[in-house]
């Protein structure tokens, strides 16, 4: 099934065209990577598809619905989840708060009544099993400012996955980690398809290539290309453009 459907999707800043005619689709079970140079246009397309960023054209539908001008906390509620390039937790409370805060925040809670999630089983039951799908269910009463880089990583998919979203929207979950949280994170992602959408946004190539069912070439804001891992390490306009050497593309 088909999750979300993004068609001529355009984004302006001044003389800056960071998004032009940009069109893709992420199915359910699948994890569709959108790759591309500093600059391509990757993380302003992620953020019109959050709803944190509204198109100047172009039209977004997720789930059948029409989506291109609701508000993020909307997109939340109809199965949509986000995690950011750069991690962003609470670092002074416990891991378990995190997630349970997650929890509280999706159901349209206000944040000013947190203590509520750490006294409240429906919040914090979710937020447990997220902990356990991520490898963190031992962590649960660490503070998350003491964890390690790639703990932090796992922590903010677990806020995510604590929404039980249909579709994961992540920007650069491997950014900043080492060759072992590296490959811990890799066989997370992978773990995440049964039952999600995944639309990654990442530059560690052997991950992408080791992940994806479909990749997304964005240049100066325009797909030059989108098909199969194989079919992408092998066009001549993604070797130009991003590759580089074939001899060099992950295999």
């Amino acid at each position: 099934m088909t999750l979300l459907v993004a068609e001529h999707l355009r984004k302006q800043f001044g003389g800056v065209i960071a998004t032009d005619d940009v069109g893709l689709t992420v199915d359910d079970g699948e994890i569709h990577a959108v790759i591309g140079p500093n600059g391509a246009g990757k993380t302003t397309l992620i953020a019109q598809l959050a709803g944190e960023l509204e198109p100047d054209a172009g039209r977004i539908s997720f789930g059948g619905t029409d989506v291109t001008r609701r508000p993020v906390h909307e997109r939340s509620q109809l199965g949509l989840a986000r995690s950011f390039q750069i991690t962003s937790i609470f670092r002074d409370f416990t891991v378990l708060d995190n997630a349970a805060l997650a929890v509280q925040a999706h159901r349209g809670s206000s944040f000013h009544f947190w203590r509520n999630a750490r006294r409240d089983p429906q919040l914090r039951e979710p937020a447990r099993e997220a902990l356990a799908a991520v490898g963190l269910g031992g962590r649960a009463d660490a503070v998350a400012g003491e964890l390690a880089h790639g703990e932090q990583r796992q922590l903010e998919i677990a806020m995510a996955l604590a929404t039980r979203p249909k579709l994961l929207l992540l920007d650069e979950p491997m950014a900043g980690m080492g060759r072992e949280d590296g490959e811990r994170m890799v066989g997370l992602l992978r773990g995440l398809k049964a039952g999600h959408g995944v639309l990654l946004v990442e530059h560690d190539m052997d991950a992408v290539f080791a992940l994806a069912d479909r990749i997304t070439v964005l240049v100066y804001g325009r797909v030059i290309a989108s098909g199969s891992p194989h079919a992408i390490r092998n066009d001549p306009r993604v070797i130009e453009a991003y590759l580089g050497d074939t001899e060099a593309a992950p295999a």
